[in-house]
């Protein structure tokens, strides 16, 4: 004797372990706090939203959830029936379409995801959960909602190490250890004092001493006038007195390029003294020192996104409520008759009996 189904939802294709899988961070994603399956869980559904509700919440989280493949899976409806069906269930409250920003920096990419709820959630809830999924990926969260590891940075090879202690010997090496020599020893001798080349650089002046390996912009520059022009060649000594000067002209925004511009332009026909004559130039032609530009405020950058799940146009959650967008929730709630929509048949009426008289006055001998 056959036993009766007294449960109202469809007989669903029970998720097998070949459905298709997506990539790491995609498909479906199960809302917290859901209540245990019962039958009666989408009893208020329609027939084909009630047989697509029911795969669904089958389906292990990680699954792929776009139309395409859920069409494959499921053989009574074809892929616009699925993606109806998928609305409703939006509509309903037990889905939402979102996508991700996962990554730092350059390396950031669009994750997309379908959160699926069994017990139908308002939009006040999705909002909240949605809001806080956004916290949780603005506070540097990976691909799958866990925080990446703190990695441990090296430390660098100047940086001083701790010498090593010893370890205490054992009473075995202890004992093993050879006893001090009685002999006394040697008094300790004079430390040789420093060669005479190295206590010559020591006492060399600051002017004496070579350059740096990797001399200063402003050092840089000073250098090259000469180049461009033979009347300001510059000795090292020179460049190294007017350095600190050319490097405030940097400080305040000007380019090496502007520098020597500026201390090259209109050259009397002799330079007598070119370390004068361009510390008279620093001096008198420094550009002024502009304001600091207001720091723009931050914005928080929105890291979740919702799609609207009939077109997939995306917004924050407050903006797509049942999660479609205005143009969507329009067609699926049915938009209202515009007075346009009224006048143009009347108008198109009018035309049609003004045509008609006219015709009917043509035909009079």
């Amino acid at each position: 004797m056959a036993t009766q189904n007294f449960s109202p939802a469809l007989c669903a294709p029970a998720s097998s372990a070949s459905y298709p899988m997506a990539k790491p961070g995609y498909g479906k994603r199960s809302a917290p706090d859901q209540p245990p399956r019962r039958a009666d869980d989408f009893a208020l559904l329609p027939e084909r939203e009630r047989y697509v509700a029911g795969f669904v919440d089958h389906l292990p989280d990680g699954a792929a959830m776009n139309v395409k493949t859920l069409a494959k899976q499921l053989p009574l409806y074809g892929q616009q029936a699925v993606g109806s069906a998928l609305t409703a269930l939006s509509v309903a409250g037990h889905l939402r379409r979102v996508r991700r920003l996962v990554g730092e920096g350059d390396q950031v990419r669009w994750v997309f995801r379908t959160f699926w709820s069994r017990h139908a959630r308002d939009n006040e809830w999705w909002a909240d959960y949605l809001a806080a999924e956004d916290n949780l990926a603005g506070a540097g969260a990976g691909a799958e909602g866990e925080p990446e590891p703190a990695t441990t940075t090296p430390a660098p090879p100047w940086a001083p190490t701790e010498p090593a202690v010893p370890a205490s010997p054992s009473p075995a090496a202890a004992a093993d250890a050879p006893l001090p020599s009685l002999v006394p020893a040697a008094p300790p001798q004079p430390e040789a004092g420093p060669a005479p080349a190295a206590s010559a650089a020591l006492s060399r002046p600051n002017s004496d001493r070579p350059s740096p390996e990797h001399p200063s912009p402003a050092y840089l520059a000073l250098a090259q006038l000469g180049r461009a022009d033979h009347r300001l060649a510059l000795s090292a000594a020179d460049c190294e007195a007017l350095e600190g000067r050319a490097t405030e002209w940097l400080a305040r925004g000007v380019s090496t390029d502007y520098l020597t511009q500026a201390l090259t332009a209109g050259l009397p026909a002799q330079v007598d003294s070119p370390v004068g004559f361009l510390r008279r130039r620093l001096n008198d032609k420094i550009p002024p020192a502009l304001p600091a530009a207001p720091e723009a405020p931050v914005v928080p950058a929105h890291r979740v996104m919702v799609e609207c799940t009939q077109c997939g146009t995306p917004g924050r959650p407050d903006a797509l409520p049942d999660g479609l967008c205005r143009p969507c929730r329009q067609a699926a709630h049915g938009s209202a008759v515009t007075p346009d929509a009224v006048t143009e048949p009347a108008i198109e009426r009018d035309v049609r009996a003004y045509v008609s008289e006219l015709r009917d006055l043509l035909k009079v001998p």
